[in-house]
């Protein structure tokens, strides 16, 4: 059992996120995110199996207290890490306790670990992501009448025709307009290569590259997007966008696999590869820094998350999927008493939920013309004036 006590900062993980905190609030660039603060996609760390990272303060008299349970690992820098910092931020800011459990990359013991994490009468919410766990909270959370359970980037069936048999009265879900985001993607890809504007760029072909982390609507919704952009900036995604998927039994988990795709992709001519694949994705930093070529981030601002400085100037970009400004909203909400529990949320461009990140990397490495191409394409995915096409 590896547990964390939150507020000690004892582990390596914990002592990253605290890194990045103090780094950002050191940081003499500010980081101008279009779309919202840097927050998911579905993602799964690549680190071993540990079941109880429990708060100490969990406990505490008289705080709402919240149970962040983790169909994997913190530390993949992405999706998991950005949602942990929004609910820790909820301790600070709104009076909260946080207490988390890791299942681990084992699949098998996701159903007995959330089963137990449940049980427990050591929460008032239980927090929950990705599409992994949508059957996990439809089954228990009609078990916990007096609990509240909150779900992202997934959705539960709210009719009461199959899941929840409470009509998931006690849940609160949010699913996020990535093909939004992943649309901007696509134009700034296309952008990028057609004009040759990448520092170094030798590349003809005109190719980029997006690997997934296995082919599920969540992460095609991110393909769909993406080619469509690609192809409004004026790209041909038949042949111009490369896509492979990680699969294997840790499809979010590997990076050496990502690593593997990403060089091969390279070596296809791409001049840019975009991971949506959780931890795996941090293969293809590396793999950007050996073939001197570029990649986008996805989820948080991977141009502050890595830590090897040569992989950080890769990043031409990160695809946000806001988690942690969703849940600290959400708990905001919930302690006003005004979230709307029985129903789904969806949030976009429009609303703050998905973005792109703009700074100084960003700055260096986009033309100013393009830029600003980029950021009409925004106004006009927000107005409506231009619809997205969507997997789902």
């Amino acid at each position: 059992m590896h547990c964390i006590a939150f507020g000690q900062w004892t582990t390596p993980t914990e002592k990253h996120v605290q890194d990045l905190e103090q780094k950002e609030n050191r940081s003499m660039n500010k980081i101008r995110i279009l779309g919202g603060v840097a927050a998911l996609s579905l993602t799964l760390a690549a680190c071993g199996a540990s079941t109880d990272t429990d708060s100490a303060r969990s406990g505490d008299s008289g705080k709402p207290r919240i149970k962040f349970v983790i169909n994997g690992n913190l530390g993949d820098r992405s999706f998991f890490d950005s949602a942990y910092a929004g609910l820790k931020k909820t301790e600070k800011d709104l009076g909260y306790s946080l207490k988390v459990v890791e299942l681990g990359s084992d699949r098998t013991k996701w159903a007995s670990g959330f089963e137990d994490a449940a049980a427990g009468d050591d929460y008032d919410v239980l927090a929950a992501g990705t599409v992994d766990t949508v059957d996990l909270v439809s089954e228990l959370a009609p078990e916990y009448p007096d609990k509240k359970f909150w779900l992202f980037d997934g959705s539960v069936d709210y009719t009461g025709k199959s899941g929840c048999s409470n009509k998931c009265a006690n849940v609160y879900s949010v699913t996020f307009k990535q093909n939004e985001a992943a649309y901007l993607a696509g134009f700034l890809a296309d952008r990028l290569v057609a004009d040759k504007s990448l520092p170094g760029s030798t590349e003809k072909n005109g190719k980029v590259g997006v690997i997934g982390g296995v082919k599920i609507p969540v992460i095609e919704d991110f393909v769909v997007g993406f080619k469509a952009g690609f192809e409004a900036a004026g790209g041909n995604p038949s042949s111009g966008v490369l896509v492979q998927y990680v699969g294997g039994d840790n499809p979010f988990g590997d990076p050496a696999k990502g690593k593997q795709i990403a060089s091969a992709m390279y070596g296809q001519g791409a001049e840019l590869v975009w991971p949506v694949a959780g931890s795996s994705g941090l293969g293809v930093f590396e793999s950007a820094v050996a073939a001197k070529r570029y990649a986008f981030g996805v989820d948080s601002d991977q141009y502050r998350t890595l830590t090897d400085a040569d992989q950080r100037q890769t990043v031409v970009t990160s695809i946000l999927k806001n988690a942690g400004n969703a849940l600290y909203l959400a708990a905001k909400a919930n302690k006003a008493g005004t979230l709307a529990y029985g129903k789904p949320a969806a949030v976009g461009l429009a609303e703050d939920g998905v973005g792109y990140v703009e700074n100084a990397n960003f700055d260096k490495l986009v033309p100013a013309a393009v830029r600003a191409e980029l950021k009409a394409q925004a106004a006009k995915v927000k107005s409506g004036a231009v619809k997205v096409p969507s997997a789902f």
